[in-house]
């Protein structure tokens, strides 16, 4: 049991050392620097305005006090209670910059920033307005009441929106997907540009007027609610922000197999180059790292053959791309694919007649 939290907590520093680089050779010494990371320094002069208002606000309660003969005794308790109330809202507003200033902004990540301001501007308001209610109603017991009924029947109303803001809370702690990453959920598929309290919205790829990856140009939007009940497919996991693709041809069965093998993996090689290898072979350390080491993740483009459904085999070359870079990298490596192959008539014979 120690073992499997030893490799979780490992998991988890190498993913957040993955999100505040961009480079991947880099995550192993971000992950063992982000130990002795020194603290980010912070001007205090963010805290004066906020001393000068609450240094105002009291200085306008002593001088009432000091005056209470002044004031008849309705007036001088409503104008207590809102100076009260305004020292607090000074409070909140006070909390607020400081969480700001020493906790998100001291975060690499950005998308841990972005949640982090949602969660402070949504306590923000839950405080701002249990402020306004202390102040506006001198009767707790009759506030509460109304408060109560208005909440039974707005429960009943907005069934669907109070699910959907469940559901932002279970996205920002379970984090299956995050804004930037590349998801489908359901018949949407696309980038995730905004999550907010009640829906999240996708900036679409593909789409029912496209054939490729390219963006269509449409958002989506779709409540949040839709995670609890629909698998939702995330291509963007920090570790291996990569996913496996493929490009096949039909081939005679009297073609050159082995000459055909060698020169889809040679160009494949050529194509994407030494330095994607070699991050597939990182990464293939990294999962050594965690429960599912045994998965086997090559380390070059590999070619098999099937098969086909016709009189034909499918040459098929596998090989490792970014998933918002699959289009492109299919369209260029098909291309040259196609140029070798077509130079050798002799050893590689596709459909439509062997003389071509």
């Amino acid at each position: 049991m120690s073992g499997e939290l030893a490799q979780k907590k490992e998991l988890e520093k190498l993913e957040q050392a993955a999100e505040e680089t961009s480079e991947p050779e880099q995550i192993p010494r971000q992950a063992e620097a982000s130990r002795d990371q020194p603290a980010v320094k912070v001007s205090p002069f963010w805290i004066v305005p906020y001393l000068v208002a609450a240094a105002a606000v009291g200085l306008a309660l002593f001088l009432l006090h000091w005056k209470e003969t002044a004031f008849l005794p309705a007036v001088f308790a409503k104008l207590t209670r809102y100076l009260w109330g305004a020292l607090a809202v000074i409070g909140v507003f006070l909390f607020e910059r400081a969480f700001e200033v020493y906790v998100v902004n001291r975060l690499r990540n950005a998308v841990s920033r972005y949640n982090l301001k949602r969660i402070l501007r949504l306590l923000m308001v839950l405080g701002l307005a249990f402020i306004s209610i202390s102040v506006l109603f001198v009767n707790w017991y009759a506030a509460v009441v109304s408060l109560g009924l208005i909440s039974l029947i707005l429960g009943f109303a907005l069934q669907t929106p109070i699910s959907s803001f469940i559901g932002w809370i279970y996205i920002l702690i379970r984090a299956p997907y995050r804004v930037g990453d590349r998801i489908q959920i359901g018949e949407a598929r696309g980038d995730v540009i905004d999550v907010s309290y009640l829906d999240t919205t996708l900036w679409e790829i593909g789409g029912r007027h496209l054939s490729t990856d390219h963006p269509s140009g449409r958002l989506i939007k779709f409540p949040n609610t839709s995670v609890f009940n629909t698998p939702v497919y995330n291509y963007s996991w920090p570790l291996f922000p990569y996913i496996w693709n493929e490009i096949k041809f039909n081939v005679a069965y009297e073609s050159d197999l082995a000459f055909v093998g060698s020169k889809m993996q040679k160009v494949a090689e050529e194509e994407l180059g030494e330095s994607m290898m070699e991050k597939v072979k990182l990464y293939r350390d990294l999962l050594a790292r965690t429960p599912v080491d045994h998965l086997d993740v090559q380390e070059r483009p590999a070619v098999i053959f099937r098969v086909s459904d016709n009189t034909w085999l499918e040459a098929i070359v596998r090989y490792l791309v970014h998933p918002k870079e699959a289009g492109r990298v299919k369209t260029r490596l098909t291309r040259r694919l196609l140029e070798v192959l077509n130079a050798e008539p002799a050893k590689v014979l596709f459909p439509n007649s062997n003389a071509r």
